[in-house]
């Protein structure tokens, strides 16, 4: 099992790739994790943004908060849109400039899963981001397939009743070269699982959680603590499957109870003890079948 060093000091180059002056909100962790993703990947990288939270931060076209070239597709389409500017670039030689997809939970999960799917299937090289805010943020808040079971939206204001769905078991399922959880809670995780899929070629997705601080409830500065309790109770498993086949678990340690991480978000406000209790199961039976697959991996 990998294990995450949550202490190691980070340096990102001088000149950002995520400007200053950007729209988003005050305490967004999503700026917060596109700004290292992109420190990463360079500036020989171009972006596909469809409409979502990270669109309204970047900026509307022809303005832009970031320092590489964007492209703004149709919801639906970022996948599909990823692969033909991967064949463009090609069929110039630049081999080496990276495509990536920053796209949120709403354009992956749901509107945009048959062109991901697709792409998944053709093995397209480009790397997938997802920015899993866990809801419609942008747009007021509603629910999305990602939102968690028994979670308060705008669009199920007495809980969402169905669980939230596994993008990443999912993607494993497709046998693609890379696909991974991360969070800007445990940076040095994240930062590697970016550099480890910029060196690799094929179709490659990160999932990365991004507490919304309106959508969730949380406290202006709340959002950091939530995306790390959100691992330590294993709600967010922290994993990385390679061909889906060899798993790898990156932060086993489950330190608190999922309860303290509900009492972050006002999003839960509405559930009980019974409630509280339903969903420690569910992450329990998670947890378990995650352990189950780490352990055939190794096998």
């Amino acid at each position: 099992m990998g294990k995450v060093n949550t202490m190691e000091t980070l340096e990102l180059p001088q000149a950002p790739m995520l400007c200053s002056g950007h729209a988003a909100c005050p305490g967004c962790v999503e700026a917060l994790t596109v700004r290292h993703v992109l420190a990463v990947l360079g500036p020989d990288t171009m972006a596909v943004i469809p409409p979502s939270c990270m669109a309204i931060i970047s900026g509307p076209q022809p303005f832009s908060s970031l320092r590489i070239p964007v492209y703004q597709p149709t919801l639906e389409a970022s996948a599909a849109a990823a692969s033909g500017l991967r064949r463009a670039l090609d069929s110039q030689g630049k081999h080496e400039t990276q495509v990536v997809v920053l796209a949120g939970d709403g354009g992956t999960y749901d509107i945009g899963f048959q062109c991901l799917s697709s792409a998944a299937e053709r093995n397209e090289n480009i790397l997938y981001l997802c920015l899993d805010n866990e809801g419609y943020m942008n747009t007021g808040a509603q629910k999305s397939s990602s939102t968690p079971h028994y979670a308060k939206t705008s669009s199920t204001p007495e809980g969402k009743a169905t669980r939230k769905k596994n993008l990443t078991e999912i993607m494993a399922a497709h046998r693609v070269p890379y696909a991974a959880t991360a969070s800007v809670g445990f940076l040095a995780d994240l930062v590697r699982k970016v550099e480890k899929a910029k060196a690799m070629r094929g179709f490659r997705i990160i999932t990365l959680l991004v507490p919304c601080i309106d959508g969730w409830g949380l406290a202006d500065d709340g959002g950091l603590a939530a995306a790390r309790h959100a691992v330590e109770c294993g709600a967010f498993p922290l994993y990385e499957v390679e061909d889906g086949e060899r798993y790898t678990l990156n932060h086993a340690a489950r330190t608190r109870p999922v309860a303290d991480y509900l009492s972050l978000q006002r999003r839960y406000q509405q559930l009980d003890e019974q409630g509280a209790a339903r969903l420690q199961a569910e992450v329990d039976e998670g947890w378990s079948r995650l352990m189950r697959q780490v352990g055939m991996s190794q096998a």
